[in-house]
């Protein structure tokens, strides 16, 4: 049986419990993996699955986040945001030594900024539109009715935008407590903070917001600009669905920010611009635009201190520090970039 962070004894029979189909394990790669949540690809039973499970190092809230995501993908389901189908989960988290997990289909497409099929390449307007269907889905996620759907629990919507700032400075703060991080070197942190709680606009309608949108995190249909899934929903929440657009403004490849993740779409280009993106957006929403770029500089703040977060644990060993670094060198980017939208 092939090496994996998985027990996959353990987990065949777990599944055998399930009635899921029995066999032996084929196939078996891991997806993703080092500090983020673990996404393993198997298959068993003439059916392919992909297992996602929390990180290796478990943080306070990675299992809860884990359950939270199964329940607002079933939600979704029935919606027309874009989703995978989750096909089974396990909350015990006895079943793998500590973590739960869930089995979801193997989504048929491409993530654009790792691979393209002769579909994408061959066109700039289908790169174009695939662009803009990223803040279409953005939209469609912030127009989903979250009451009807169940999720009315989820989040604390009220003074969301209130608690952004002092939330994420406490969340640098207690950074210090890893053993070996020498404390945050990023650029105007306080001169960031201090002009988001000066220009914070009312806020509107809360709604479902994916928490971390951006291309990474969207598999495309292999044969068109079509999003097959947005994947990746750990940091779902209710609360001001324009952050998942000014999320996608901030993380959208720009050549100015030169530590930004490597992008085979954005290497091959024709992608819109931002103002294009934000028109998109408009066109499927009735949500105040008019603030966009405070939710953009947000969107940067708040992304650096997360991956500043890692930064800070490869420091302590907990993850490996090549990755630290490169996220450090991004969360650096972001807060260059927030500095020159302020």
């Amino acid at each position: 049986m092939p090496t994996t962070p998985v027990d996959l004894v353990a987990l065949g029979g777990w599944m055998d419990a399930q009635g899921l189909p029995p066999g032996a394990f084929t196939d078996v790669a891991e997806l993703t993996g080092g500090t983020q949540n673990i996404m393993l690809r198997l298959r068993r039973g003439g059916h392919e699955y992909v297992l996602r499970r929390p990180p290796r190092h478990l943080r306070p809230r990675s299992n809860d986040a884990l359950l939270r995501e199964v329940r607002v993908l079933t939600a979704l389901a029935e919606t027309p945001v874009p989703v995978p189908r989750v096909l089974a989960s396990c909350p015990d988290p006895d079943v793998l030594g500590g973590a739960v997990f869930y089995l979801m289909d193997l989504i048929n497409g491409v993530n654009p900024t790792v691979d393209l099929t002769r579909a994408h390449v061959a066109s700039p307007a289908v790169r174009h539109e695939m662009g803009l269907n990223a803040a279409r889905a953005a939209a469609a996620l912030g127009e989903v009715d979250h009451i009807a759907a169940g999720l009315g629990d989820i989040g604390r919507p009220e003074g969301f935008l209130a608690r952004q700032v002092e939330r994420w400075l406490g969340e640098l703060r207690s950074y210090s407590a890893f053993p070996g991080y020498p404390g945050p070197e990023l650029p105007g942190v306080r001169a960031v903070a201090d002009w988001l709680e000066r220009h914070r606009p009312p806020g509107g309608r809360p709604g479902l917001m994916h928490g971390d949108y951006h291309l990474a995190n969207l598999v495309y249909a292999p044969d068109g600009p079509w999003i097959a899934a947005i994947v990746d929903w750990e940091m779902v929440t209710v609360g001001d669905p324009l952050l998942d657009l000014g999320w996608l403004l901030a993380t959208w490849p720009d050549p100015r920010w030169r530590a930004q993740r490597p992008s085979t779409i954005a290497d091959t280009g024709g992608l819109p611009d931002h103002a294009e993106l934000v028109a998109a957006y408009a066109e499927a929403s009735a949500r105040d635009l008019s603030a966009i770029t405070w939710y953009r500089v947000l969107a940067c703040f708040k992304l650096g201190i997360v991956l500043e977060g890692t930064h800070a644990r490869a420091c302590a060993g907990q993850a490996p520090v090549v990755t630290g670094d490169q996220l450090h060198a991004r969360a650096v980017d972001l807060f260059g970039q927030a500095m020159s939208l302020i």
